[in-house]
């Protein structure tokens, strides 16, 4: 008791007392109208970045579903108020991620991942971080960030803070109520967190690697301080020993954005529709911000985003972003000094040049109360930290060439400062000309396509990822060496030389040569490269980096670009209706593209017995009657929609098609199912699959695919909610799937084990959904102002006590659908059920 009493005091003293005035209290209660909230301090004539006076001040108004708006004067109250509002919602998510990405975990979590598993993965991380740099990148980086940055993470860290402690550790989300690790947070802590984000499609997958990368004469890879015992590389080696997957979460999205030529209204619209983890430290989290006269924005933002919406409107521009196939890193091939036989040093333009060591501790719980001190060193060369992937990625000798080679980890956001700001530009726009000037002012939105249209229906696309800037000689020469292709092509990563400064790259590629088009009719994506943004517009000529030109698009991108082709509903345009049944209508381009044929088929099959790719002799008649009943979408009441998606997910690994796929007709081929043999073993295979699983072949898919939250202690909660919704491999739009990896936290979850090769869990009884659609909206302007419906399937908050857990999540369940956005002051008032009126002192 003392310790705890102790614990809550200490909160207290780190976060300045205020006033705190409750105007409604949630369902039930009947709040004050909103107009009885008065904002005291005049309306700013510009935008203010630090509170006046330090006096900081907030209004917070929750609208129905717990969707927070809030109002403030300045940049550093708006970051207070969101902070509160988001740790109210969501604290341990972020106080999980602030530990992961100080090299923490292991200090209050052990060193496994899976408490006793000697996965060593908490000391694997903590090392890689530290090596990354990005604590140090941030206590360093701070003072270069904007006062508008600098602002709105100091109100944040506040806001976050006077949640903590107005609440006490003991009584927050019980996931982490009580833990030792959610602490009061630092401005600091947070510009680290963000760069750990910006790592996450790149170096942040690369700790193994850096963990492992120690000098060829060493075996350790870390050693006890106090005794010298070192931690054997060999264990951990062996987890690490392929590539590293760089969307281990296969984040994905669509976007479109419709310009006046396809609009029903002449005005722009909008469809965002991220695919992102439903768990995790992936999640979005949906809330409104207004600085009167300066700044009014409504959307979605990922975890600890300091009052910035990532993907939203205003009241003349709208944006989304999906998932890019650019590169945010390079890797770079060293040639190791042979006079060095430390292999420490590396040949750069024919010099001798020492690798940069440096020094590493981590404190590792090895009890409830008792710690040991692990240190090691990481080294550096001037493209980045040095990695090793075993058998591929040497420190020593080369597999491929025999010579004495290093790799080294160039990531384009180590480290990354603009991203505040980059996304603050976006939230002020007020036309396209000025979105895209942001991407000329700045490079933060890291790893995404971005995608948005204006009010005065001028649409735009960019890639805006941080790409590395490999200079236009050096990439003619890598391209024609057949070492870096091959090199290229087995990595499935770039590797270009690091034997010569022509390959250092030179920042970023900066956005005039980044891919690009301004249209009137439409631009989208969904995850395929920039290059049919527009087909009637190619996008090419652009660095390699950014991704493939003339590739096969993917199922889910030929859903789209149908969609759009087939247009709308008055004379060919679309209205908003049109977007909210392009976003969740349940359509699968595979199943409009083969299933007559694929029924007619197996019907001639009759019930002679297919082999199976197990060998085992199936009788497809069963399979064949549910794809019969199926109506080709991925709805509720789909009989059949099983057995065609794991047929879908056999035909994607060896596609039969008649018409193969030229690049001639990227929109339109392959096409037209190849009736054979190969086909009849898929769907063999699927049967097979399905009843081993002891599920029937015609069970309507909302008996097998559900949504099940996990209790607070990570256990199964037993309420499975029927779930609508395609898959990438049957070409759904409306994207959802299970994803039982690690969701980056260390929060308890449960999990079912899935059967090899598919989505399919015979221990859950079908497809347990974690991962898809998330923050969506269908969005217009109008003359009255913008105009949207949305979800955020998985609901506002992910403690499980809280109102507003589950009721976006049975709103879907029940039936596919979006609830309307709140724009307006007026429909905010209306739909207001809780009001906070929030004020404290700066602690800047």
């Amino acid at each position: 008791m003392a310790k705890q009493h102790f614990k809550r005091s200490l909160l207290a003293t780190l976060v300045t007392s205020s006033t705190l005035v409750l105007v409604g209290c949630g369902d039930g209660y009947d709040p004050a109208p909103v107009d009885d909230v008065v904002i005291t301090n005049p309306a700013p004539t510009g935008l203010i970045s630090f509170a006046p006076n330090g006096q900081l001040a907030a209004d917070i108004t929750w609208t129905d579903y717990g969707v927070p708006y809030v109002n403030a004067e300045n940049l550093e109250s708006l970051g207070y108020g969101v902070g509160y509002a988001f740790a109210r919602d969501n604290i341990c998510i972020l106080a999980d991620q602030v530990i992961k990405f100080n090299s923490q975990r292991s200090m209050y979590l052990g060193p496994d991942r899976v408490p006793g598993s000697g996965d060593s993965d908490n000391i694997v991380n903590d090392f890689g971080f530290l090596a990354l740099g990005i604590r140090d990148n941030a206590e360093q980086g701070f003072d270069q960030l904007s006062e508008h940055s600098q602002a709105l993470i100091t109100g944040y860290a506040a806001g976050y803070n006077r949640y903590l402690a107005d609440t006490g550790v003991d009584h927050i989300d019980p996931q982490c109520a009580g833990q030792p690790w959610v602490q009061p947070i630092t401005p600091i802590d947070l510009v680290t967190y963000a760069q750990g984000v910006a790592l996450l499609p790149g170096a942040a997958n690369f700790t193994g690697p850096l963990f492992l990368a120690v000098p060829p004469s060493e075996t350790s890879g870390a050693t006890n301080k106090a005794t010298g015992e070192g931690l054997a590389l060999s264990p951990i080696a062996a987890q690490h020993a392929t590539i590293p997957d760089t969307n281990p979460t296969e984040s994905g999205s669509n976007g479109w954005a419709i310009g006046k030529d396809l609009s029903a209204t002449g005005q722009g619209m909008l469809i965002a529709n991220p695919h992102f983890p439903h768990t995790g430290n992936q999640r979005f989290w949906q809330f409104g911000v207004e600085i009167p006269g300066e700044l009014k924005v409504v959307g979605g933002s990922l975890s600890g985003m300091p009052g910035i919406v990532n993907i939203g409107f205003n009241e003349n521009v709208a944006w989304t972003h999906t998932f890019s196939t650019a590169s945010r890193f390079t890797l770079h091939r060293l040639t190791l000094d042979p006079d060095v036989p430390q292999g420490t040093s590396y040949v750069l333009d024919g010099e001798s040049v020492p690798m940069t060591k440096k020094y590493h501790e981590i404190q590792v719980a090895t009890g409830p109360d008792s710690f040991m001190t692990l240190q090691r060193s990481s080294y550096h060369s001037e493209f980045g930290p040095i990695i090793v992937v075993p058998n591929t990625l040497t420190w020593g000798n080369d597999p491929f060439t025999g010579g004495q080679v290093a790799y080294a980890l160039h990531d384009a956001n180590l480290p990354n400062f603009e991203l505040f700001d980059h996304w603050l530009g976006m939230n002020r726009a007020d036309s396209i000309d000025s979105y895209k000037q942001t991407f000329v002012d700045y490079t933060g939105t890291v790893f995404n396509n971005a995608m948005a249209v204006d009010k005065d229906g001028n649409a735009f696309f960019t890639d805006g990822s941080s790409v590395p800037n490999i200079v236009p000689e050096a990439l003619a020469a890598w391209s024609q060496n057949p070492l870096y292709q091959g090199l290229t092509q087995q990595a499935g990563l770039f590797i270009f030389p690091g034997d010569e400064r022509l390959y250092l790259p030179q920042g970023t590629v900066p956005f005039a040569q980044a891919p690009q088009l301004e249209r009137t009719d439409f631009v989208q994506n969904s995850n395929d490269s920039f290059w049919l943004t527009n087909p009637a517009a190619p996008i090419s000529g652009v660095s390699p980096l950014w991704g493939p030109v003339g590739n096969e698009q993917s199922f889910r991108s030929r859903m789209g670009q149908k969609m759009l082709a087939q247009g709308g509903s008055v004379d060919g345009k679309f209205t908003r209706e049109d977007l909210m049944d392009r976003l969740i209508n349940n359509r699968a381009w595979l199943s409009e593209a083969v299933l007559a044929d694929l029924v007619e088929h197996c019907q001639a099959r009759g019930t002679t017995p297919v082999m199976s790719a197990t060998g085992t002799s199936v009788d497809i008649s069963t399979g064949c009657q549910a794809l019969a009943q199926f109506d080709g979408r991925m709805n509720l009441d789909s009989v059949g929609a099983m057995m065609f998606r794991e047929f879908a997910t056999e035909f994607r690994r060896q596609p039969q098609w008649q018409v193969a796929y030229d690049p001639a007709q990227p929109v339109t081929t392959p096409h037209t199912l190849a009736q054979n043999a190969i086909v009849l073993q898929q769907l063999a295979t699927a049967q097979e699959r399905i009843e081993n699983a002891g599920l029937a072949v015609d069970a309507p898919l909302g008996a097998v695919q559900f949504v099940e939250r996990s209790l607070p202690n990570g256990q199964p909660s037993g309420q499975k909610l029927p779930w609508g919704g395609a898959n990438n491999v049957e070409g759904g739009f409306n994207v959802f799937r299970s994803n039982m990896s690690n969701d980056g936290t260390a929060l308890p979850r449960h999990t079912y084990p899935l059967l090899p090769g598919s989505d399919l869990s015979a221990a859950a009884g079908g497809y347990h959904i974690t991962y898809g659609s998330s923050w969506m909206f269908a969005m217009e302007f109008t003359d009255e102002g913008p105009v949207a419906n949305g979800l955020l399937s998985y609901s506002q908050a992910s403690d499980s006590r809280s109102y507003h857990y589950l009721d976006q999540t049975l709103l879907y369940s029940a039936e596919p659908q979006l609830r309307t956005l709140h724009f307006q002051q007026e429909d905010i008032a209306a739909a207001a059920v809780e009001q906070l009126s929030l004020t404290g002192e700066s602690v800047r």
